[in-house]
């Protein structure tokens, strides 16, 4: 909700956190029963709402049925087997009926206010007791972010939250006016990058605290948003209603050029960010927190204090957890293998539950459509992001609870075990592979059971193969790769399957050095003056080449130190279009919460995700699925209910508070 909120019980409900620079590079949270306005005005009172800040995206980030609406109904995501009508709604395959009440987009509302509200107290505050000008910064830095994550979503939202533009407020008020969209750009946004940029340091003080780098991605992105919005290539209409002009004016190709100039600035200054040496090392889970990684939200499985208080035996799928990767994670769980080459013996799941990265816990909600296998993905021997995104082998783990030491799998062909290691990011303790999803249809005929079959999820043989295989044209809403890159992980399995039911404790990603090249390749594609070496081939293909180079194949399990940057760069074309910049976004942050937000910035959702194929739950046979999406009214995301009902305002004024066709 964005109730003009009072400030006791904003800080109570994102349990705001004490700030603690002593003993450690990691930033400590201690949660504080009570809170009053009085408290800002100390140093401690600052010093808490500044840390409240990164305690905050965890409200939001990795938040399942949040990243549900940043994925599902592009073409990313639809819905999967287990979906309900969170994920259905978004998906907007039978008409669009996403509502206020069921669009959870009210999960960025609900957080983000507060913290805008928080951040306002900090740098009204901090200069009377003390604080440093790098540390104001830190807090224009999230006031900025969470308005420009607002604006995308909403359109134009209040810069008033009951005390006057951009200042602190700490009574409770019930009405609400939103400012445009050029005035939130203008006032709210670009202001307090620009000055974050200024002040805040090259070095994090403190391991995922903000930084320069970080300040000029978002400064770059609002620009080349903001570009974009001036331009309105497809005649979206806008709310509240507004003139596509700046009143700073400036046309978009101005903010386009400002979006790649800031970008190269950061690329040139990147203080101590860098890219990994390949993308595999980007997502490996015992490598988190890594050079490339800008912001993340952080967890952890060493404290459940400082873990947002959260149970890490069994989570319930709540905020301040971090879910997001269940929704995407099939029920592998269910394969079967038999303890008899004839098939008479007993089935065993010979692919247990497992808190490890290519596994965990499976909710199946969201599943990736075919094309993203096809098209997206289409090189998957060159370009090792396929493999750096997906689980695409399912290996034997059953020697974490089962004494078997071989069991029969497709054509009764025998399949054995790994040995027992418990080491996530060497080999898992996996074994022989007992499911393949298929790079291509090449390897013939597949042989599909007409009911669940042998292997119990429905899955296919070829002539002699131990394991049980789906091409890409036979993946279906309940039986998919896995998305590897955001998956489970835990330092306290031991020798067996651990606690999948627990926690994930991993920090979620949500900004990256990798992505600024992008940003910067995508403003020169819409016109910005290039430098020399740094054009839009240029800067894309810097990510191909570093995908080109393998150094483990997570589909063999094993290590693979193989070089294809060459051909990755030869494959790039001689123009870019921007069609081409979102098929890169695509592969390189495939699943990460970024692509709703890609394609209602380029005005292309409808082009690229108006149609999607997938084969029903238990089948494999392709369908072809239309979503209808109104630009009118799809492209901004509607004001949750809950903020209407709290709303204490005459009906016309909220009826016109509310996006239009909601």
């Amino acid at each position: 909700m964005m109730k003009k909120i009072n400030i006791k019980v904003m800080m109570g409900a994102l349990m705001l956190l004490l700030l603690s620079m002593a003993c450690s590079d990691i930033l400590k949270e201690e949660p504080k029963a009570t809170y009053d306005p009085g408290f800002f005005t100390t140093k401690e009172g600052v010093e808490s709402g500044l840390t409240s800040m990164y305690a905050h995206l965890r409200y939001i980030f990795g938040q399942g049925y949040y990243y549900n609406i940043t994925l599902t109904g592009t073409d990313e995501y639809t819905w999967a087997a287990s979906a309900d009508a969170n994920f259905k709604d978004a998906d907007m395959t039978s008409g669009g009926t996403m509502t206020p009440a069921s669009s959870r987009a009210d999960v960025l509302w609900n957080a983000a206010f507060p913290n805008i509200n928080t951040a306002s107290g900090v740098i009204e505050n901090a200069e009377a007791v003390g604080l440093a000008p790098s540390l104001i910064a830190e807090a224009r830095f999230f006031r900025a972010f969470d308005y420009f994550y607002l604006v995308q979503t909403f359109g134009g939202v209040p810069l008033d939250l009951g005390a006057g533009n951009l200042k602190f407020n700490t009574s409770t008020v019930r009405t609400s006016k939103r400012n445009t969209v050029p005035e939130v750009y203008t006032t709210g946004i670009f202001p307090d990058l620009k000055q974050a940029v200024t002040d805040l340091p090259d070095n994090p003080r403190l391991i995922g605290t903000a930084t320069k780098t970080a300040a000029r991605l978002y400064l770059a992105k609002a620009y080349l948003t903001y570009g974009w919005w001036l331009q309105n290539p497809n005649s979206v209409p806008t709310y509240p209603e507004a003139p596509r002009t700046d009143p700073d004016g400036h046309d978009a190709a101005w903010y386009f050029q400002q979006a790649y100039d800031v970008a190269t600035e950061a690329i040139a200054n990147p203080g101590p960010f860098k890219l990994q040496e390949t993308y595999y090392q980007v997502h490996l889970a015992s490598n988190d927190r890594n050079s490339e990684i800008l912001l993340f939200a952080d967890h952890t499985n060493a404290s459940a204090q400082y873990n947002g208080g959260i149970d890490f035996g069994y989570a319930n799928g709540e905020a301040p957890d971090n879910f997001a990767c269940w929704m995407v994670t099939p029920q592998m769980e269910n394969l079967r293998s038999n303890t008899k080459n004839d098939g008479t013996g007993t089935q065993v799941s010979s692919v247990p539950r497992e808190a490890a990265q290519w596994g965990g816990r499976p909710w199946t909600r969201m599943a990736p459509p075919i094309g993203v296998f096809t098209n997206t993905f289409a090189d998957k021997t060159n370009d090792s992001r396929y493999d750096g995104t997906f689980t695409s082998v399912y290996h034997a783990n059953w020697q974490k609870n089962n004494s078997a030491s071989v069991l029969y799998n497709a054509n009764g062909l025998p399949v054995y075990p790994g040995k027992n290691t418990g080491i996530q990011g060497v080999n898992y303790g996996l074994g022989d592979a007992i499911l393949t999803f298929l790079p291509d249809e090449s390897a013939g005929s597949i042989t599909y059971p007409s009911e669940l079959g042998n292997s119990n999820i429905g899955a296919g043989e070829l002539p002699g193969r131990a394991d049980w295989v789906i091409s890409p044209q036979g993946i279906n809403r309940q039986f998919y790769p896995g998305l590897w890159k955001i998956g489970t992980y835990r330092t306290d399995n031991g020798n067996g399957l651990g606690t999948p039911n627990g926690s994930t404790c991993r920090p979620f990603d949500i900004a990256k050095f990798s992505e600024i090249y992008l940003v910067a390749a995508e403003a020169a594609v819409k016109g910005a003056t290039a430098k020399a070496g740094q054009s839009a081939g240029d800067l894309v293909n810097v990510l191909r080449a570093r995908a080109g180079k393998w150094s483990f194949s997570n589909a063999e399990n094993a290590t693979k130190v193989e070089d294809h940057s060459a051909e990755m760069v030869a494959a790039t074309p001689a123009t870019i279009d921007i069609n081409y910049i979102l098929a890169e976004r695509s592969r390189e942050f495939f699943g990460e919460g970024y692509r709703w937000f890609d394609l209602v910035r380029t005005q292309k959702w409808e082009e690229i995700a108006g149609t999607y194929q997938i084969a029903d739950a238990g089948t494999h046979t392709p369908k072809t699925f239309t979503r209808t999406i109104n630009k009118t009214v799809h492209y901004l995301r509607p004001v949750p209910q809950g903020q209407m009902d709290r709303l204490d305002m005459p009906e016309a004024e909220k009826k016109a508070y509310q996006n239009p066709g909601y």
